[in-house]
């Protein structure tokens, strides 16, 4: 008999609008976006009332107000996001060492040994939501599954304020019915090379052997035919190295004149930008200057070091990178960001598997 994980995926409903109507009772039941405004900018979240107009997060706040007249449009707290964010934290803590953030709102979990040792993971993922509700005001949904792909699938099926489960068992005929878009590491490109094969959803997909398709795709190939049978090692991670770190802004008004680009660098991102490193307790080799014109053309550049770079090099690295070729003006947003990434504590606990009750 096979041993499974009991892999849980917790993610927030619409977690940074559901914030700002729960701190502002005004905003309820009312379409509310957080992030840019009715003239620029990005939608970083949308509350379902919003969404029922076709409002979507990293939409343009512009086409947003046009999709949706009424639409409310709020500034971001990342502080209180992430405030609430570490409340979530440990309230998952309580029950496994095993938690895998993968942002402020949403996390992979794996309790096959939990705390208390309860046998049933979809009673787990009831309870963590429960005791979100009660400490946070906030909905959370869940997935319930034998391996943290599944799990993430699931945790989408019963939106909002809800879960689902795909047991062992039922996992095969739910992935040969999923659509091809929805299986992890196939974007549209790659959605659009596999309908070009007649492939539209695992069924399709499970048509093809590992020899033709890892002669397709290459090393994905290998990916894309365990996947497609429910096959995916990936385990929790609970120290899990973010790739890179940063800021970026939108501005209200474009920057027209290069002093006003390094005195917003100077003032406003890379204190910024020093926060939320201090935060995260990670050290870099590469920084990299990120601008948008306001033709939306984007352009990087960057600098590696041999080893991390120091805080206090930082400006002048950035400052280097801006000056590096001559700007095209007049600049829409800037943004700075830190990869290469060293934790500090890289030690990665891992779970004994036993075969348990969902």
């Amino acid at each position: 008999m096979e041993n499974y994980r009991k892999i849980i995926h917790v993610d927030m409903d619409a977690f940074f609008a559901s914030v700002e109507q729960l701190d502002h009772p005004e905003y309820k039941n009312k379409p509310l976006a957080v992030g840019g405004n009715k003239e620029r900018g990005v939608v970083a979240a949308a509350s379902y009332e919003a969404r029922k107009f076709g409002v979507r997060s990293a939409m343009s706040s512009k086409l947003a107000a046009i999709k949706c007249p009424n639409l409310i449009f709020v500034q971001p707290r990342f502080e209180r996001y992430k405030e609430i964010s570490q409340v979530i934290r440990k309230i998952f803590l309580t029950y496994t060492d095993l938690v895998e953030p993968l942002s402020l709102d949403e996390a992979f979990l794996d309790v096959t040994i939990n705390h208390f040792g309860l046998p049933s993971a979809t009673l787990i993922a009831k309870e963590i939501r429960q005791k979100i509700k009660e400490e946070t005001g906030l909905n959370a949904s869940a997935g319930i599954s034998y391996n943290k792909f599944l799990a993430k699938i699931a945790s989408d099926l019963n939106k909002p304020n809800g879960q689902a489960v795909i047991t062992p068992a039922k996992a095969e005929a739910f992935l040969e019915r999923l659509p091809i878009e929805k299986f992890f590491g196939i974007g549209k490109v790659m959605a659009k090379k596999m309908n070009a094969f007649g492939i539209y959803n695992g069924h399709d997909l499970k048509q093809y052997s590992l020899p033709f398709l890892t002669s397709r795709f290459g090393k994905s190939g290998l990916h894309f035919y365990k996947i497609v049978r429910g096959i995916h090692e990936s385990e929790v991670k609970p120290n899990r190295i973010r790739k890179s770190l940063g800021v970026e802004h939108t501005f209200e008004k474009d920057l027209v004149v290069t002093s006003a680009i390094k005195t917003t660098l100077k003032e406003k991102l890379l204190p910024e930008f020093y926060r939320r490193l201090e935060r995260n307790s990670a050290n870099g080799r590469t920084l990299t200057l990120k601008i948008k014109y306001n033709d939306f053309t984007l352009h990087t550049r960057s600098k590696t070091l041999l080893s991390p770079i120091l805080i206090s090099s930082m400006e002048n690295i950035v400052n280097e990178l801006l000056d590096q070729e001559p700007l095209i003006l007049p600049i829409r947003l800037l943004g700075i960001s830190l990869s290469n990434l060293v934790s500090k504590d890289q030690d990665k606990p891992s779970g004994e598997q036993l075969k348990i009750d969902y």
